[in-house]
């Protein structure tokens, strides 16, 4: 049995390790909100050029059909150029990405960050954070490397995902819940909260990082939810079974997809092909359902009855096919912040059939659906629907909804494809 000094003299090594990883997590994480600004910073200037300057100058509407087709096209011909050019091809096929994935070469990411600014300032319906986390961690698994060659290589991983997710949504806590279940299923020693302190670390640097500049928020000031009805509990399952039917109707089509613009002879004629079908879809669905979706689903929600229930249930069809199709040609970026758009779009949809449905249910749930199919991310899902009404009431209904949605999804196809372009399960 060991003494009293020989505990003592154990326990500061944990502590020890875990002060150890403070000063490369906070490093990692300010650099990873660093890259994400500089990037969301170009595509906004490139964004504003793109769709008020040139459309002003050649008096053209900034947002209407002609424009939208136009501009889509010739962003997918660029970026089909670009890839073609740059070293490593600006990345594997993005279809077959998560979130997190292992490091990339170095050599990718100019590339990568390149395509994927013109993605976003360009209109495709995909938002930042694939691509911004594979950059970070290529670039964090390379200096690490370099800097300090005795840590693990897993080490360097883990922060630059914390870092990147933490500044993307603005808080540690949306990276803590994502790498739970993959720390938590790792073999090693020592308490989950040993191995989550170095990724909160990185988490709160990069949200802090990314708050001081910029101050991003998720919450589309919905109204407050005032009380719990069975009423509102029929409608809360009702309305996230709608949602992951709609996101699992995306994950269905996205191999379909896939396949198609896989057979085209050339990436640049499957990107410049897929711009066009964004640009159309644009043209049905109204400059809303462009670009990433945060800015615009802010605006949807600010007027839960400026639009009526078939408008907003174009919106959401609409969004989600363009999720599909920016995803299967090749352009690189992110599901999430799409998605998003395509569940607020659902819940006033939901809200505007039945008003009786209040409107932050009717959002969270929707967004709640679509995302537990779409990312197969059960905390990520429950999060993000919850931060967007920032009403602690709904979280009880939410839990609720998630379940008949989850049975849903479980089981099913992910949206995202092996080598040989068959869906992950």
């Amino acid at each position: 049995m060991p003494t009293d000094s020989a505990v003592a003299a154990a326990q500061p090594a944990p502590a020890r390790r875990l002060l150890a990883l403070i000063v490369p997590a906070l490093a990692v994480g300010v650099a990873s909100a660093l890259v994400l600004l500089g990037v969301s910073l170009l595509a906004d200037g490139l964004q504003d050029v793109l769709w008020e300057t040139l459309p002003d100058a050649l008096s053209v509407g900034r947002y209407s059909s002609l424009w939208m087709i136009v501009m889509l096209t010739v962003t997918g011909l660029v970026t089909g150029l670009v890839i073609r050019s740059v070293p490593g091809r600006a990345g594997p096929d993005p279809a077959t990405l998560g979130l997190v994935d292992p490091p990339l070469p170095p050599l990718v990411v100019p590339g990568l960050l390149l395509v994927t600014v013109l993605a976003l300032a360009g209109g495709v319906s995909l938002g930042p954070e694939n691509p911004i986390t594979a950059a970070n961690i290529a670039l964090a698994a390379w200096a690490g490397r370099r800097l300090v060659p005795g840590a693990p290589g897993e080490l360097w991983f883990v922060l630059a995902a914390a870092g990147t997710i933490g500044a993307l949504f603005g808080t540690p806590v949306a990276a803590a819940l994502i790498l739970t279940e993959t720390l938590a299923a790792r073999p090693g020693t020592g308490a989950l909260w040993d191995k989550l302190f170095g990724p909160l670390t990185a988490g709160a640097a990069g949200s802090l990082t990314m708050s001081l500049a910029e101050h991003p928020s998720f919450d589309l000031s919905l109204p407050a939810y005032a009380h719990t009805g069975w009423g509102d509990l029929l409608a809360a399952l009702v309305i996230a079974s709608a949602g992951a039917v709609l996101g699992l109707a995306a994950v269905y089509a996205f191999p379909l997809a896939h396949r198609f613009f896989r057979a085209l002879p050339h990436p640049v004629l499957a990107l410049t092909l897929g711009g066009l079908v964004l640009g159309l879809l644009g043209a049905l669905g109204g400059h809303l359902t462009l670009f990433k979706g945060l800015d615009e689903v802010k605006t949807i929600a600010a007027d839960p009855d400026g639009w009526s229930a078939a408008e907003f249930g174009t919106m959401a069809v609409v969004k989600t096919a363009a999720l599909v199709i920016a995803a299967a040609c090749g352009f690189r970026g992110g599901r999430i912040f799409p998605a998003v758009f395509s569940g607020v779009a659902l819940g006033l949809c939901a809200h505007a059939l039945v008003d009786g449905v209040p409107v932050s249910l009717a959002v969270t749930c929707a967004v709640l659906g679509v995302l537990l199919a779409i990312t197969r991310q059960g905390w990520l899902s429950l999060f993000t629907a919850a931060v967007l009404a920032a009403d602690t009431a709904l979280l009880p209904v939410l839990c609720v909804a998630s379940l008949p949605a989850w049975l849903l999804v479980t089981g099913r196809p992910l949206m995202q494809l092996r080598e040989d372009g068959t869906a992950l399960r």
